[in-house]
């Protein structure tokens, strides 16, 4: 009788692998919104303090700005505390889709945010208003504001990249793009004063708006493309294909479908096999095909291997990749 061996862990992930990537992202997704929480507050309150004294609407609405993102860093910690459950019945895949439905919520906001500031300095332009600041303390909170906003875009990409997160990167986009926005400010308060022309700090402001605007389009694109479990890339196909044949006795690989959920991979593949291989054989050479993709390509949730014997493969099936398709 076959003495069976003993394992540290299942292959499946259960006690590790993709589990420990979940709950490791959770922490950097928590550890960036509060990072944001804390810092956008702080410069959400200079900006509003100093508009509202100093008279300035451009460094006011600079603070609501900021006050968005502090609406957003809260967001981004409910995300976590959703996509850190477990999967459950309702939810057999795991609540992943959370942070693609945020960051569609997002571009949602930046997008509504980009088209008031047009909306508003076009106002300005049109019906001749004119909103000027003393220098001192408007041109002081714009400064404060870029300082702050560049160490807080640099922060959400470092733990978007790290974390693997779309929100987290829509985030830094977000930061950025609030950096133009308090130059764009600072720019516009510095020739108003300085030539005395209100109309200038409008002009820029639309610039920025446009901007803003861009890049929410882009974000927006982007988190659809994951709902609509699309853009894997021809390169992580050639790594799944090159995986396949590196496996001796794994052969054809078809059928093949990549998705995210939440930066972690899911894959789908269906593989030829000797048709007179028994269960147990067919079966470590799935188990080997997985462990080569994994190889491959970082950040896999699950992968199902489907094995058909030799010969059987239908090119009228229609869904999935073959490598002809590359």
């Amino acid at each position: 009788m076959e003495k069976k061996k003993q394992t540290a862990a299942p292959e499946d992930g259960t006690a590790g692998g993709p589990a420990a990537d979940v709950m490791r992202k959770v922490r950097l997704i928590r550890i960036a919104s509060l990072t944001a929480l804390f810092g956008n507050t702080f410069l959400a309150a200079v900006k509003i303090g100093t508009g509202l004294y100093a008279g300035s609407l451009a460094v006011l609405g600079d603070g609501i700005d900021s006050s968005v993102d502090v609406l957003i860093a809260i967001m981004s910690l409910a995300v976590a505390r959703i996509i850190s459950r477990p999967a459950d019945k309702g939810h057999p895949w795991g609540h992943g889709r959370a942070e693609t439905i945020a960051t569609t919520l997002l571009s949602c906001i930046l997008f509504f945010a980009g088209a008031q500031l047009i909306l508003n300095s076009a106002g300005d332009l049109a019906f001749g208003e004119r909103h000027e600041a003393p220098q001192g303390a408007a041109l002081v909170a714009a400064l404060i504001s870029i300082a702050g906003k560049l160490l807080l875009a640099w922060s959400q990409r470092f733990f978007g990249k790290k974390a693997d997160s779309p929100m987290l990167r829509a985030n830094a986009k977000n930061m950025t793009g609030d950096v133009i926005l308090s130059t764009g400010v600072l720019a516009g308060l510095g020739l108003s004063i300085q030539l005395d022309i209100g109309a200038i700090d409008s002009a820029a402001a639309i610039l920025v708006g446009l901007w803003v605007i861009k890049s929410a389009v882009g974000i927006f694109i982007e988190a659809n493309t994951e709902l609509m479990d699309g853009g894997s890339g021809k390169e992580f196909y050639r790594a799944v294909f090159d995986a396949v044949n590196s496996i001796e006795g794994a052969g054809n690989p078809h059928r093949v479908r990549m998705r995210r959920i939440a930066g972690l991979w899911d894959i789908d593949i269906d593989i030829e096999v000797n048709a007179d291989l028994s269960v147990r054989a067919a079966h470590k050479i799935a188990s080997r095909v997985e462990g080569a993709i994994k190889e491959k390509i970082e950040g896999v949730y699950d992968i199902v291997v489907h094995i058909e014997p030799e010969g059987l493969y239908h090119k009228s099936e229609g869904y999935g990749l073959s490598e002809e398709d590359l």
